[in-house]
């Protein structure tokens, strides 16, 4: 009896096979990561730039469960607080707009002539460089950051959605027509909700912009911030900071993204069967 090919052109891994090839990379990565770390404090045991696991356990446990001496506040959790407000108000905007937008843009032709051209000129403006317009248009306060974020993702999700719905089956729109069904039955009652997965698909892939927008705009004007916390302790050459925060924002970004993918699996098995 032939052994199964793991690595086979048809071949399926097993579960377990499947568990420890995702695992592997992130084992070497440590293991690297571990070796170098311990050359260069070997070397230096003053070495900022590779701190070990010990020094970035220290560094976290000061910052998340010992008040400032300055403001008396838990800095590691006020700065995930302000980053996590910040990103939900922007993309909750976003895809409501995108939502709204994209699916009347998608269903009506006139309206889809108006908007495209203007939602592709404007995906094509890099946000970031949009980034000092928006801090002296609003100020140093959230409007700015929240705006950066809404800016950043709210077209390319809203051409998404139009897109999607140019794209949809004919036939379903024609029978319902035939059936009697008015246009706005037609959009809200058979296109919205089989739209509604691709919209949670498009908030997923603007999960990872979002977070990249909003690190910058913290990084310039804010005074509490999982990117601003970056940016004002690099000056001392924190590592021990820095990397545990990085592994921090891109935790929040995989929980925010495995979120939506158990909620596409609960109500949409439908979608992703298909």
């Amino acid at each position: 009896m032939k052994k199964p090919q793991i690595f086979g052109l048809f071949a399926e891994p097993g579960r377990w096979q499947r568990i420890a090839f995702a695992l592997l990379p992130f084992v070497l990565m440590v293991l690297v990561y571990l070796y170098f770390s311990d050359v260069r404090l070997a070397e230096n045991p003053n070495d900022k730039l590779l701190p070990s696991f010990t020094q970035m356990a220290e560094a976290m446990e000061r910052l998340a469960f010992k008040p400032s001496k300055r403001t008396g506040d838990y800095l590691f959790w006020n700065d995930t607080l302000a980053s996590l407000q910040r990103i939900a108000i922007g993309l909750s905007l976003a895809t409501l707009a995108a939502l709204i937008f994209g699916i009347n843009m998608g269903a009506f032709n006139g309206l889809f002539a108006l908007g495209n051209p203007f939602l592709t000129f404007i995906a094509m403006i890099p946000p970031l460089a949009l980034l000092p317009v928006l801090l002296i248009a609003f100020g140093i306060g959230e409007v700015g950051k929240v705006a950066l974020i809404f800016i950043g993702t709210f077209p390319i999700m809203t051409r998404d959605m139009a897109l999607s719905i140019r794209a949809f089956p004919r036939e379903q729109i024609v029978k319902a027509k035939t059936l009697g069904a008015s246009d706005l039955a037609v959009v809200y009652k058979i296109l919205l909700p089989q739209m509604m997965p691709r919209l949670i698909t498009a908030l997923r892939l603007s999960i990872g912009s979002a977070w990249l927008f909003l690190i910058a705009a913290e990084a310039i004007a804010a005074q509490e911030g999982l990117g601003y916390r970056i940016f004002l302790v690099r000056r001392y050459l924190s590592m021990d900071v820095i990397i545990p925060y990085v592994m921090w924002i891109t935790l929040l970004g995989f929980l925010m993204d495995y979120g939506l993918r158990l909620l596409l699996r609960w109500r949409y098995r439908w979608y992703l069967k298909g």
